[in-house]
Order: C-alpha cells, then structure tokens, then sequence
C-alpha cells in the first residue's frame, strides 16, 4: 500500500510539471487506461538472456492482475513529440528462465513503477489518421516487492483512433535494470529481493486525447483557426463564407450577398459583366460606358434618362431629336422663325425681298424733322406706320436705322444730329409695339452723301433716314 501512495504522489507531481507542454497542436492532452503485463522470460542465467526468446507466451510468462492496472498521461512538446508519465501494478506469480529451462513461482511479489517517456509519432510520415506508430525512450523507476530500482525504457506503440478523440493503444516497453544485473535464482527471489531484474512489460488500453480549444465552435481549433473568434470553414482556415459563394468573407467585397469570383464574391444580377454595386441599372443589362444602363437606340443616353428611348437623338435634347416644325431643313433650336418656312440663309426665316427693302427705304426717306432738329414733325405719323406695319410681318428681322446730313453747318453738329434723327426713328417705332432688340440707330453725319451738297436738290437727297436689314 504505502508503494502505490508513492506512485500516486509521483504522478501528481509530473502531471504538474508538465502542463507546461501539449501533446499535439489540437489536442494538448491525452489519458490513457488499460492492462499491463510483466514478463521476465527474456533475463537468463547471464542477467539478460535473450531478449525476444517468448515474447508472447502469455500462458507462462506473462504476469498480469484481471483489473485496470495502469494509468498514462501525455502532453506535447514539439512535433510529434510528446512527453507522458504511466503508473502501473501488478502481481509477480512466474518468472520465467528459459536458457536454464527454469520457472521460478514466487508467492505474488507485489509490483509497481512509474516511468517518464518521450514518445515520437510516427503518423504523418506514414500519412495515417488512424493508425499511428510510436516510438518510446525514456527511464523509470520499479519496485517488486518491498524493494526498488531504476531503469532505462526503451519501447514502441501504436495507437488505433477509433474517433477523433478515441483510440485504443498498445505499448511493449523493455525496461533494462540499471542497477547490478545479478543472476536469477529460488533463492534471491525469496523476500526481500536484493536485486533488480531486467524485464518486458506490455499494455493494452484505452486513450482519450483533450484539451484543444475551439473558441468559436467550428469544429477547427484555435491553433489552425486563422478567425478563432468567428465560426468558419475547414477550406478557408476557419474563416467564414457568409453568402455561401465559395470567397471567403476577407476577400469578398460583398460578404452577405452570393456572387462571382470575377467580380470579387459581388453579383451580377443581370448578367452585363458590371458588377451589381458598381451598375446603375442592375436588374436590366447595359453598357459598361454607361454604367451598366441600357441605351436601346444607341444615341448615348440611357433609356431611363432618355426621354425618346427608342428615336436617336442628342444629349442636349434628353434624347430625342431636333424638330424642324416648319421643315425648312432648318431645326428649331438654331432656327430664328421655327414656326415659318425660311432658308437655311437667313437662319431659318423668309428672305426679305428686294423690293420689300425699297419700301422701307423709300418709307424712311419721307420721314420729315423740324430745321435743325431731331424731333419728328406729325406728318410723318402715317409714314412711320407704315414701317412699323412691314416690320410686324416679318418680326424675325432686325433692322439699322441710319441717319443722314447734308454738309451744311459743322461736321460735329452733323454728326449728332444724324444720330439724334435716327434714334428719335427708333424710339417712335418701339414705343409702337416694335422690339428695341430688333433695332439699331446710328447716324452717318454728312459721310455718306448720296449726291453733291453743291446744289440745293443734292443737299435734300442727303438729308435722309435709310432702313437697313442687319446682316
């Protein structure tokens, strides 16, 4: 009894001082449970005999007690290597002897030992999750009786994972007595024994690995989870794919939405190429130069700003095209009488005839003034009537209205006088109904005469107002 309290203190004392270690990456820990057998069939005469004589002759070497028998546990240190302690006990009945044909029978020596291994896994050389050789070294100490001893452990194992989590281990470890190596005999088996004895020891049992962390619960430990704090996938390293679209949500620029590689994890609803965030018009294909809008009548305005979507026509005119409302060949917006035909000349507008001119001019040179001065003199209302009525028809046309002097008096004088006679013309028409805009007064002096100012009848002929069209 007080041996197996030995055991139990030893045992608490490593499995404290190795929690500084982990079995693997996923699992830190691993407990193991089972039965063990001690057989000393391969120490001889010489005190190791042959090593491998009956290795599995159970029957009459082996010793072994019909309950769990020992207790192992393993943490990780680098990898594939592990670090773990095994309690054990058993009952000595048969020591066998073989190269002198000898079994010795003592009257059940009591045994226990507790023993330090490193363990290297053989598993990802072979590329197995199932089966996994092992290879053992480590030291221990032993006790048969009321007597103990060290010794050097060398061993191999396998495990069988069952599950993930649980598999079923065997383990033959050789455990060499370091102390004097002494032959075998009736006589110093008898209590109490005064030297060690070289032996094999075998176990079968079950092993439970634990330990790994899973913060976020996606079956991938934190350790190779490269999002530990959020449920992913194997694939993606324990990242998540929220909209199921095979991109990781890192590099998917529309996470919760499914789309296209191409388009970085976004959609393309309407199959243009143009992903959905990027297209103005997503539910409808479109033009890239258009921002994924459609332009039915290819005039470059988008059928939803286009105002005649299926009639080619300009941008300025929400597209639709130019009317020409009088069809002079002239379009509205550049044409000065939409509503009347014209030449492309005269900006969309009839052409004043030649004879028309004449009339205003003749018109305009009737027009009479007080002596020297700029008002118009009543007689002349009839006159001015008539240009106001001829420049009503054609309303589009824009007229000079020039004023003339004979030389008689100064040319300053003449000058301004001749500017004063044809503003005074111009304001007479406005203030009628005609628009300023259509008018221009400017007054010649006496520069322009139409005859000589040596005679009388020259001199009246200068004096006039002539009405010009603007060109």
């Amino acid at each position: 009894m007080k041996h197996l309290t030995k055991l139990l203190i030893a045992f608490l004392l490593t499995l404290v001082v190795g929690t500084t270690y982990a079995q693997d990456k996923n699992y830190p820990w691993s407990i193991g449970i089972g039965v063990n057998a001690v057989d000393f069939s391969s120490t001889g005469a010489d005190g190791m005999g042959d090593l491998f004589a009956q290795p599995f002759n159970a029957k009459d070497n082996w010793n072994f007690v019909g309950s769990l028998s020992y207790i192992n546990v393993k943490r990780y240190i680098a990898d594939n290597i592990s670090f773990g302690v095994n309690l054990s006990f058993n009952q000595i009945d048969a020591i066998a002897i073989l190269d002198q044909n000898v079994l010795l029978e003592p009257n059940d020596l009591s045994y226990y030992s507790v023993d330090g291994a490193f363990t290297y896994s053989l598993a990802k050389l072979i590329g197995s999750k199932v089966f996994e050789p092992q290879i053992n070294v480590g030291a221990g100490y032993y006790w048969i009786d009321n007597e103990g001893w060290a010794s050097f452990n060398p061993g191999a194992g396998l495990n069988i994972w069952i599950t993930e989590k649980l598999g079923v281990n065997l383990t033959s470890t050789f455990k060499y007595d370091m102390g004097s190596g002494s032959t075998i005999n009736q006589s110093n088996i008898a209590s109490p024994i005064e030297d060690g004895i070289s032996h094999w020891q075998h176990q079968l049992g079950l092993v439970l690995r634990f330990g790994g962390t899973d913060t976020d619960g996606d079956g991938i430990f934190d350790k190779e989870d490269a999002c530990p704090e959020v449920p992913g996938l194997e694939i993606f390293k324990g990242c998540p794919d929220s909209d199921g679209d095979g991109i990781e949500d890192s590099k998917d620029a529309c996470p919760n939405t499914a789309g296209l590689a191409e388009f970085n994890g976004c959609p393309d609803t309407d199959g243009d190429g143009i992903a959905d965030k990027d297209d103005a018009c997503p539910t409808v294909a479109g033009l890239k130069a258009l921002n994924g809008c459609p332009d039915a009548d290819g005039d470059g305005v988008t059928d939803k700003d286009d105002a005649c979507p299926n009639q080619a026509g300009p941008k300025e005119n929400r597209g639709c095209p130019w009317p020409d409302s009088d069809n002079d060949g002239v379009l509205d917006k550049d044409d000065r009488c939409p509503n009347v035909a014209g030449t492309v000349a005269n900006y969309g507008c009839p052409e004043i005839t030649e004879s028309i001119r004449q009339t205003l001019n003749d018109y305009a040179k009737t027009i009479l003034f007080d002596t020297g001065k700029s008002s118009i003199k009543a007689e002349s209302a009839d006159v001015l009537k008539n240009i106001s009525a001829i420049m009503s028809d054609y309303s589009y046309a824009k007229f000079n209205v020039e004023g003339h002097t004979d030389s008689v008096g100064s040319e300053k004088l003449n000058q301004k006088l001749s500017q004063e006679r044809a503003q005074s013309v111009v304001d007479w028409l406005v203030s009628n109904g005609i628009d300023g805009s259509r008018l221009q007064a400017t007054g010649y002096g006496e520069s322009r005469p139409l005859e000589s100012n040596n005679t009388s009848a020259g001199r009246a002929k200068n004096r006039r107002v002539e009405i010009n069209l603007q060109k």
